[in-house]
């Protein structure tokens, strides 16, 4: 199956073979939220990003790969990102890990709590934290550079195709932003896929000729 990003909510997983790493898609509940499973090809360790709903279909895609799990990445605070948390994480052992400034309002404190700039291993792989101030507090995103170089971006729901993630205030729009230009596309290339927490799939060069209509309608 040649990968596209498209998903539907209890639909087929998506599976995009890399090198070094399996990235499954899967959607889940009433708000379509994205799964991402996480397979290191080497070590077979499995990470899943957002056990946002549906553990049963959750446990299935975690199947799909190798059937055990490391660990549970939450991205950010909110309920539809962390329903089934609580149920994975007792059922598979796993741990838990979320930006250490969303930690204290998940559903169970996390095993580890992630700073901007940190290093998590998967395997032989190597995840990169970025904290984006804005959507939530503490919200993060994940990155993996492939050996080819390429970057893949797990972006929660603080990057979209079409523009950043929802915000309450002005201050936190501009906060976003700033962190969405300096921290990632001040960073990262045009190449970069952006797999995000809703939705589907793109790149950084897709998004980055918009960044002043952003800013400028500030949504």
């Amino acid at each position: 199956m040649t990968y596209t990003g498209h998903v539907t909510s209890a639909g087929p997983s998506q599976v995009r073979q890399l090198d070094g790493l399996t990235i499954r898609k899967a959607s889940v509940g009433s708000m379509d939220n994205n799964a991402y499973l996480l397979t290191c090809t080497a070590t077979g360790d499995q990470l899943l990003i957002d056990a946002a709903d549906d553990l049963p279909r959750l446990q299935q895609l975690i199947a799909e790969g190798t059937g055990e799990l490391s660990a549970i990445l939450t991205t950010h605070r909110h309920a539809d990102h962390t329903r089934a948390l609580t149920g994975l994480a007792q059922a598979t052992g796993a741990t838990t890990l979320a930006g250490e400034y969303d930690a204290d309002y998940l559903p169970m404190a996390p095993d580890r709590r992630l700073r901007h700039g940190e290093q998590i291993t998967l395997g032989e792989q190597q995840l990169h934290i970025t904290h984006l101030r804005g959507h939530t507090p503490g919200a993060i995103a994940v990155t993996w550079t492939a050996p080819n170089g390429q970057a893949h971006l797990f972006s929660g729901d603080s990057l979209f195709p079409g523009g950043p993630g929802k915000t309450s205030t002005p201050e936190d729009f501009a906060q976003l932003m700033d962190d969405l230009e300096t921290r990632l596309f001040d960073v990262l290339d045009d190449a970069t896929w952006v797999y995000p927490g809703h939705g589907d799939d793109t790149t950084l060069g897709a998004e980055r000729p918009h960044l002043p209509q952003w800013r400028e309608r500030g949504w």
